[in-house]
């Protein structure tokens, strides 16, 4: 009795850093890329909230590196000086203001953490950092953390460049510098312990949990190690126990020999063959089509769902890099883009994250967007923009805000409604015209060929007057967009032309009129 008691206690800690920690029935993440602080405070109790948002992922709020030729660029973010929480998001007190404003309105605060490097090793020397800390890069000194020369991977690299020169030895992804960034020694204790003492002051914040950055580059036991030191979530907020949430970064598009399922024991992975996948089959290239989404999740080879958290597009990717690939679908192709993250949201695969992004000046030269550096909204002086809330919802300022694009929002609330039911009646006529069920609680339905659609299928719903929450949404008990009525048998009549401004239609029982 007592083995099967410890067996049970461990498998209750283990299952804790898989839970996103949302309050029940607000199931999906929205990542406010380069969102200031307070605007992030704002939104949670304006919209995110009130449409049953689950959490925020935050960028990383600790002191980086500030790059000023030509202009600031989004990835400076990634190039950590020391882990005081100041950064162009905001200092500490605006930090903790935001944390606090969100969970008390039920919306969680995830933490991109890069832990895996210091800033670049051409950083230089001196105070240009977001909290005016002096560093010296040349010397591997940061004695705002502090870390020195012992406190990294130098001597353990066994490449003539120190950096990593071929993704097929692991040894180097994990031992020498990617893109530059001074490796951290994670194996040693001194680095895990100050890790962790970061992370301990985020949870004790309120923070619910991290996103890894860069887990690819690190050793999973050493991950582990760091984790392992965690405190458990703050009672104001989190049940006695609760565990933090962690989602892994491991870019693994098969053909390498590091693996997603590698990390499986510290928490989810990113599975990045999702977004590269679905975008090759609404576009339809490859000889693709949807009547293949079947069997859509671990039978493509994604990790199984359970330890798997999932985007149609990221920060990285939409650029272009970190597991691009010219099947990714972004904001700048938006009417594939609502289709394929309504069917994201629709099934039952995975955690997700919906992306809400800024607008850069896209120029290409040889296939490549020249711009993919550019950073957020800014002012002369730098300073990231305020995101503003135009009249219709949308935002302004170069904030593109596809979280608050109606099929999306309403896509968001579907899953919700639709939340733990089966996965069911299934339909598609072998091209790319095909629906699905989640239970008897939704039906969502797309026509992504190149003819009109006009067909009877079994919704599996109860019978009655449905809103469709594309084209529109239910107000006050009527339809803004279109109506579905569902016969006493479950079957319902659907048309969708190709010239449909969206083509699919998405119904759910609080849609009922």
């Amino acid at each position: 009795m007592r083995i099967l008691l410890l067996v049970l206690a461990a498998a209750g800690l283990c299952w804790g850093q898989y839970n996103p920690n949302t309050v029940p029935k607000r199931t999906s993440i929205v990542h406010l890329f380069e969102w200031r602080w307070q605007d992030i405070a704002e939104e949670c109790e304006r919209y995110l909230a009130p449409n049953g948002f689950g959490g925020v992922q935050v960028s990383p709020p600790n002191e980086n590196l500030v790059i000023t030729s030509p202009n600031r660029p989004w990835w400076e973010r990634y190039q950590p000086i020391s882990y005081k929480i100041c950064s162009r998001s905001g200092n500490e007190e605006q930090f903790k203001d935001m944390v606090k404003r969100c969970n008390d309105v039920g919306v969680r605060i995830y933490v991109d953490a890069v832990v895996n490097h210091m800033c670049g090793a051409a950083g230089g020397s001196g105070t240009h950092s977001t909290c005016g800390s002096y560093f010296n890069a040349g010397n591997r000194d940061f004695p705002a953390v502090p870390y020195s020369g012992w406190d990294f991977n130098d001597g353990k690299c066994h490449t003539g460049s120190g950096e990593i020169e071929s993704y097929n030895d692991i040894y180097q992804v994990r031992d020498c510098r990617l893109s530059s960034l001074l490796d951290l020694a994670l194996e040693k204790d001194y680095v895990r312990s100050t890790i962790a003492e970061y992370m301990n002051r985020l949870i004790d914040m309120g923070v619910a949990g991290f996103r890894i950055d860069a887990a690819k580059h690190m050793w999973p036991g050493d991950i582990r190690a760091f984790l392992d030191k965690l405190h458990n979530l703050n009672t104001q907020w989190f049940s006695e126990g609760t565990k933090p949430f962690i989602y892994q970064e491991v870019i693994d598009l098969g053909g390498e020999p590091i693996k997603g399922s590698e990390y499986f024991g510290n928490g989810r992975v990113t599975e990045f063959k999702y977004g590269a996948k679905l975008g090759t089959v609404i576009r339809k290239w490859n000889g693709e089509k949807m009547a293949y989404l079947k069997n859509w999740g671990e039978g493509w080879g994604f990790v199984p769902s359970d330890r798997a958290l999932v985007f149609v597009d990221n920060h990285d990717n939409q650029r272009g890099h970190g597991a691009g690939g010219a099947s990714i679908l972004t904001f700048w192709d938006a009417r594939l883009y609502k289709m394929a993250v309504g069917f994201m949201l629709a099934h039952p695969y995975g955690v997700t994250r919906v992306m809400s992004s800024f607008r850069w000046p896209r120029y290409f030269e040889n296939g490549k967007d020249v711009n993919d550096w550019v950073g957020p909204p800014s002012n002369s002086d730098g300073s990231t923009k305020s995101v503003t809330i135009n009249p219709d919802t949308t935002c302004g300022n170069d904030w593109v805000c596809e979280h608050r694009w109606r099929q999306i929002r309403n896509m968001v609330i579907f899953r919700n409604v639709v939340d733990g039911e089966p996965f069911s009646n299934w339909w598609d006529n072998g091209s790319n015209q095909v629906a699905f069920g989640r239970g008897n609680k939704g039906f969502i339905i797309f026509n992504n060929d190149d003819w009109n659609m006009n067909v009877y299928v079994q919704t599996g719903l109860p019978a009655g007057t449905y809103c469709d929450v594309i084209s529109g949404q239910k107000e006050n008990n009527r339809c803004t967009g279109k109506q579905v009525f569902v016969s006493g048998d479950g079957m319902a009549n659907f048309q969708i032309n190709t010239d449909a401004e969206d083509p699919f239609i998405a119904i759910h029982v609080d849609a009922k009129l």
